[in-house]
């Protein structure tokens, strides 16, 4: 199944230009669900009719869905609760009732990741269309399973699990107590549920959209924007500047559009959404939105290494980083890992098989792609006869 992920600043009109792909998408034939995991039902009110955690059917190809995180944190909390109960019970602990849990900062984002691994892996549907939260949080929410998963990892290591007939031993000689199976096992489950949802972001077959108002603002938006995905190895498959006014309209408004749109052009494909002259409500007023139809574009970006050892003797990886500042750039080899600062931004990347044998020789960012060298460490490189 394609998947389309569309973001962009607040107030900026992402969840209209979610509505409006899906819609045309679902009028072209393509069993498509459009998902939200906005907390007011923003997405039912674009499209004139009430959405919520039951998904409901907007035309006879066009499903919404708009899962709720207190239910499913309640869910989660309560199968926790079981598993725990012996723990709960040592400690004189008393047991939460679903009546009185809220859900905590960060559920609508595991809501959704959630919704949109099972979305994915249904065959219900052949496009699902993602309404996610404004730019920032959005980039925050595509680095979360691949994050979280590392986290894991460190903190429960797969050879740890493994040991699990010697856990009542190094308990006692360790004095104190070991894990449990249960936590062992819980682990093994978000990963895999991570791995999923991890994968469904990876795929080639998921692009990711950017939306944005031409001006100064969006402009500042979308560089940023722009940066952050390249750090994760992407691009945006299409940059939808969204209310673009008529040429009719206060000179200096027209004016300032068009400078943002001449310098978008240069980078993007960019698709200018006219200004209706009114909120868009209904699928009337999204049917008559020039939004991009579904296509068979990636936004994954390669990040190659090339083979230089014959002229310089080392390893070149290239990390296509548009909008970059050399100054704001920063780099820390740690182990198989290598740490990416860019700005704000930042990634721990495990380095390909062949680099992971080698030192660092140095980098450079020349043309919007940063150049990491590597020489091969004689005594790790396989040794030439």
């Amino acid at each position: 199944m394609r998947t389309i992920l569309i973001t962009g600043p607040g107030g900026s009109g992402r969840t209209t230009v979610a509505a409006a792909t899906a819609l045309r998408a679902a009028g072209d034939g393509i069993r498509t669900l459009v998902l939200s995991a906005d907390r007011t039902d923003t997405l039912g009110t674009t499209l004139g009719a009430t959405t919520g955690p039951t998904p409901t059917r907007i035309t006879p190809h066009l499903t919404a869905w708009r899962p709720d995180a207190t239910a499913g944190f309640r869910d989660d909390l309560a199968r926790f609760q079981d598993r725990a109960s012996n723990v709960l019970n040592l400690l004189g602990a008393s047991r939460l009732d679903p009546e009185e849990v809220t859900p905590l900062p960060g559920a609508e984002e595991l809501t959704l990741l959630r919704a949109l691994r099972d979305a994915a892996l249904s065959e219900r549907h052949e496009l699902l269309v993602v309404d996610l939260p404004p730019t920032q949080q959005a980039l925050a929410l595509l680095s979360l399973p691949e994050e979280l998963r590392r986290y894991l990892r460190r903190l429960l290591p797969a050879e740890r699990q493994a040991a699990a007939g010697l856990r009542p031993v190094l308990g006692r000689l360790a004095g104190v107590p070991m894990p449990s199976e249960w936590l062992y096992e819980t682990a093994a489950r978000w990963d895999t549920e991570l791995g999923a949802v991890e994968a469904v972001l990876a795929d080639r077959e998921a692009v990711v959209r950017l939306v944005a108002e031409p001006g100064p603002a969006g402009t500042d938006d979308v560089r940023s924007a722009s940066l952050a995905l390249a750090l994760r190895g992407l691009r945006p498959d299409a940059l939808i500047a969204n209310r673009v006014v008529p040429e009719e309209w206060p000179a200096g408004l027209v004016a300032q559009q068009r400078k943002a749109l001449e310098e978008w052009q240069e980078s993007y494909d960019v698709h200018a959404v006219p200004h209706l002259g009114h909120d868009p409500r209904g699928t009337y007023d999204l049917t008559a939105l020039a939004v991009p139809e579904v296509n068979d574009t990636t936004s994954t970006v390669e990040w190659p290494v090339v083979d230089h050892l014959a002229e310089d003797g080392v390893l070149v990886w290239h990390l296509p980083l548009p909008g970059a500042i050399r100054e704001e750039l920063e780099l820390i080899r740690r182990g198989d890992e290598l740490l990416v600062s860019a700005g704000q931004f930042r990634r721990i990347v495990p380095l390909p098989s062949a680099l992971r044998r080698c030192t660092v020789a140095g980098a450079a960012l020349r043309e919007g792609e940063l150049r990491i060298r590597f020489a091969p460490d004689p005594d790790l490189w396989p040794r030439t006869p």
